[in-house]
């Protein structure tokens, strides 16, 4: 029969009428349609291949293309492995039940319905079936393939080397071996769930099965089909029951001792765990009653036994652990889950490497300066005191050594250790990078051919200032001369340089300036990717959208395009199965300025260990807007600085060094990417000498501690010696207090160690619990070391939040700082530093100051506080006089005013301090008036005549005070 739509009889012979075209397009606009639809399948076609292309030439110029390939032929290998399993069992599934139609269907209105679909889908049966399987075959082979990590680790496991305590297993079967059964359970279960709905719509639509139908209500071939795989998803869950068994040692669960508990409780060891083995063999007698409908051709024993099953799941794994929870757990809880609580502290201080942690007692109240005037030099000695804060004198490097707008320094700076006159030094570090909002002509060329790095390394002492409060600079200027020696300066890598370049080629890019002109440069590094191919060209043009690429005349031979530039960024992608550290920093190294990036092997599959999010632990003050946190949403619950990378900053060059020599978890990717990962023998001395205890490990570590110093069960199940992370006193956002790095001497150490330090507080209290610090210092024997000084619970030491309060609150501090504070000032508070000192704890904070006009903070005052005794000076030298007694003696305390008594100061005193004020005032109008008409000698003049009469305003207040 054929269909004469749009067609009307020819009855006369004469042209056809404009009714006899409608609808149908002519041969130029089918030919255009035909042309548009090819080049829109090449378009996307080429975009695909472009995306792919790029990717590998990126990975060959940093020589880790084995690591392209074995990520990409793992992906390909899994996609069509288990896509084309998926499609085999539901296509062979459809394809039965086609076959195993009953010849004859019913006489049925039903029947007579269906028979019009298939009537309908006859001719195309086959075209179908390949539709469906290909459908469900690209879907299961994209979700096999986002396992390719699974699967390396299960097919290049390490044994850890350490059981589990449940089951008697290498953890390596709960890290490694279990996730990846876990997957194939779950692809198991998908490819029988699918099987079954297509061979029930198959048996339906062929008559196999008759909802409405009289008479059987399925044929004997279409129960023996489904059954069997009714079968199969039984088995299927008898497997899982007993897989569940295994999964009961890395399960969280809600648990009043821990917010993030792991493992077996009493109640699983006791009431889940058989439950999972009697509902795993119940399950296997049920599959099997399946499976014997092939022989008895009913349904009736097998839905009896899936019943039993359902019920026994809902009484044996629901009702009977809620009884023994409720009747034998809840009465005597301690005594009940003690054994339990033990093996989850053991195994999570060991899955955080906090198991060596060293507590003593700590009293927290030192000595009476009075009597003991040696704390003087013992102030000195106990730590080399920071006074420049890295997060806060990032504007004044940026002001003094910007030297040009195009350069930038991070927000926040590093701390690093360098030797300066022979003596090692902490020391704040930046580099002077690029930062194109500041290029005085935005344009493509600018951009990305003349603007492409920055330049040289800025640093300064750690624990100086200047007369001027200004940081003391070890390396300044531009190009950068000091004390570090003569190294390649250009920075083509770093943390501000974001967008991609193109280098090499005929377009010369802009150096650095010197005696007001601009030096040239072309790039001569070995990293980056060729244009000269026409096909690069394209493929770069469609993946950075930007046709400018493919046609440009700045494009010549000896182009090349440098992206990718961020450290992170380019570790992360070499190294794919790392996590990498939030705070990349700088070192001269080898007459190189090396990125030096900590990273992390981790696992979510530690029996017993406590899970933590890494994104949560990671966070405090200093990341809400400014430093990257690592990793926002991992949760693991095992973790090592097992890696340490650095990244040139010239050429971009990205090199891994093995740093945990006995994690197995490094050792199995080690396996599935040889020869990526160099020996920690590879490590060049030079480059030992800056590498330090990373932050973010020593915050996930601080966070676990807050719980699991305690190592007794029964006071861990208490709560009464839970610790919190106090917030940062100097700041108002309510984040936690970040840990400082600084050089510093615990009891038990005889010098200064580089170390990076953190305080406790009790849980919802302020006073202080411990002090906690890390050897940071990499290459000695006492690195990675943990102490911790724990306060008695007996008595109340101050904690920071308190410190700050005080500080705030001294009636002397607070009339220095609203003077300090007089006009368009402000004062920022910079690190609270905690030292303890003679069973005490020396409190230093920097004060800065930023008014005037001034872009930037300078650093005007000290505060310090022993014992209660506080001072807040000039220098750090002058308030440590106060506080401990100048010489080696003891100022004598303030005597407390009797009630009611007189405390007028007298008339000389008040005429001192009434003139000291005047003159404060005097010399703040001078420097406003100064800046206003551009005069900045005479503004200098005025803030030297401001800082001097404030400091005879406080010497004048002190004998008005009354002693």
């Amino acid at each position: 029969m054929r269909t004469l739509a749009f067609q009307m009889p020819d009855r006369g012979g004469g042209p056809t009428g404009p009714r006899m075209r409608v609808g149908r397009p002519s041969r130029r606009s089918r030919t255009l349609l035909m042309t548009l639809g090819v080049l829109a399948v090449l378009g996307m076609a080429f975009t695909m291949f472009a995306g792919f292309w790029t990717d590998w030439l990126w990975y060959r110029s940093v020589d880790y293309s084995s690591v392209f390939t074995t990520t990409l032929t793992t992906k390909i290998g899994l996609f069509f492995v288990f896509g084309l399993l998926m499609a085999a069992a539901v296509g062979v599934n459809i394809w039965l039940a086609h076959r195993l139609r009953p010849p004859l269907s019913a006489m049925s209105v039903e029947q007579q319905n269906l028979d019009r679909y298939r009537m309908g889908i006859a001719p195309y049966k086959k075209w179908v079936l390949l539709a469906i399987t290909a459908l469900v075959g690209l879907i299961a082979g994209a979700s096999a393939g986002s396992q390719w990590r699974t699967w390396l680790t299960w097919v290049n496991g390490v044994d850890f080397g350490k059981k589990d305590p449940q089951f008697g297993l290498d953890v390596s079967f709960f890290a490694f071996d279990l996730p990846w059964y876990r997957f194939l359970l779950g692809f198991g279960f998908a490819a029988v769930i699918l099987s079954l709905i297509a061979a029930a719509v198959t048996h339906y639509l062929y008559g196999g099965l008759r909802l409405s139908s009289p008479g059987a209500k399925a044929t004997g071939a279409a129960t023996g089909h489904l059954s069997v795989l009714l079968g199969l998803f039984v088995t299927l869950k008898a497997v899982a029951y007993w897989l569940d068994r295994y999964g009961l040692a890395v399960k969280s669960s809600d648990f009043k001792a821990t917010d993030n508990w792991t493992g077996l409780r009493y109640v699983d060891a006791n009431a889940y765990l058989p439950a999972k083995t009697i509902l795993f063999c119940i399950a296997v007698i049920c599959a099997l009653l399946f499976f014997g409908t092939l022989w008895r051709r009913t349904w009736q024993l097998p839905v009896i036994g899936f019943g039993l099953m359902v019920l026994s799941a809902l009484l044996i794994g629901g009702l009977y652990p809620a009884i023994v929870q409720k009747f034998q757990v809840q009465p005597n809880e301690q005594a009940k889950e003690a054994p339990y609580v033990a093996k989850n502290i053991d195994a999570t201080r060991y899955a955080y490497d906090i198991g060596d942690t060293k507590v003593t007692g700590y009293s927290g109240r030192g000595a009476d300066p009075e009597e003991k005037p040696e704390l003087r030099s013992q102030a000195d000695q106990a730590a080399s005191i920071r006074l420049l804060d890295p997060n806060i004198v990032s504007p004044t490097f940026q002001q003094r050594q910007q030297i040009r707008s195009y350069y930038g320094f991070p927000e926040n700076l590093d701390v690093d250790r360098y030797k300066v006159d022979g003596q090692t030094q902490d020391t704040v570090i930046g580099l002077r990078e690029l930062d194109l909002n500041g290029v005085p002509k935005r344009n493509w060329i600018n951009d990305h051919f003349r603007y492409t790095h920055g330049y040289g390394v800025v640093a300064a002492k750690g624990t100086e200032a200047d007369g001027e409060g200004l940081p003391v600079f070890t390396e300044y200027d531009l190009p950068s001369q000091g004390q570090l020696g003569t190294y390649q300066q250009a920075v083509y890598y770093g943390e501000k340089t974001t967008q991609y370049s193109i280098v090499g080629g005929p377009q010369e890019e802009i150096d650095y300036s010197k005696d007001g002109r601009e030096v040239g440069t072309r790039y001569k590094g070995d990293s980056g990717v060729s244009l000269a191919n026409p096909l690069n060209r394209a493929a770069y043009a469609v993946a950075f959208s930007e046709p400018q690429i493919l046609y440009s005349g700045a494009i010549g031979d000896g182009s090349k395009v440098l992206y990718n530039r961020t450290p992170k960024e380019r570790v992360e992608a070499v190294a794919p199965w790392l996590t990498i550290d939030g705070d990349p920093y700088p070192a001269v190294i080898d007459g190189k300025i090396q990125w030096i990036v900590d990273a992390y092997t981790t696992s979510n599959g530690y029996p017993y260990a406590s899970r933590t999010t890494l994104g949560d632990t990671t966070s405090d003050s200093l990341t809400t807007d400014q430093r990257a946190v690592i990793a926002q949403e991992d949760r693991v619950n095992y973790i090592r600085n097992s890696v340490k990378a650095t990244v040139d900053a010239y050429t971009g060059d990205v090199k891994l060094y093995e740093w945990d020599t006995k994690d197995p978890v490094l050792k199995t990717w080690m396996k599935a990417f040889p020869d990526t990962v160099e020996p920690r023998t590879a490590i060049s001395g030079q480059l030992m000498d800056h590498l330090r205890y990373p932050q973010d490990l020593f915050k996930v570590q601080r966070e676990l501690l807050t719980r699991y110093h305690v190592e007794d069960a029964e006071t861990f199940l208490s709560g009464s010696e839970v610790w919190q992370v106090p917030d940062d006193p100097t700041t108002r956002a309510g984040e936690a207090v970040p840990p400082y790095y600084l050089s510093m001497k615990m009891p038990d150490q005889q010098q200064q160690a580089f170390s990076l330090t953190t305080t406790f507080t009790p849980n919802g209290r302020d006073n202080l619990s411990a002090f906690m610090a890390v050897n940071a210092e990499a290459g000695t024997d006492d690195y990675g070391s943990i102490r911790i000084l724990k306060l008695p619970t007996s008595t109340t030491v101050q904690g920071p939040k308190q410190v700050q309060s005080m500080f705030n609150s001294e009636q002397d501090i607070a009339e220095t700082i609203r003077l300090l504070r007089g006009g368009d000032s402000e004062v920022e508070y910079g690190n609270l530093l905690t030292v303890p000192l003679d069973e005490g704890l020396l409190y230093v904070e920097p004060v800065y100051v930023r008014g005037g006009g001034l872009k930037y903070p300078l650093l005007r005052k000290v505060l310090v506080s022993y014992n209660g005794q506080t001072a807040f000076e000039d220098t750090l030298a002058q308030a440590l006089d106060k506080v401990f007694g100048a010489g080696g003696e003891a100022q004598p305390p303030e005597e407390e005013t009797p009630p009611g008594e007189d405390t007028t100061p007298p008339d000389k005193g008040d005429a001192t301090l009434d003139e000291a004020l005047k003159d404060v005032q005097e010399a703040f109008d001078a420097g406003q008036e100064a800046f206003k008409k551009g005069d900045w000698e005479a503004y200098g003049r005025a803030q030297e005549d401001l800082e001097e009469a404030l400091k005879r305003a406080e010497e004048a207040r002190a004998p008005s005070a009354g002693e």
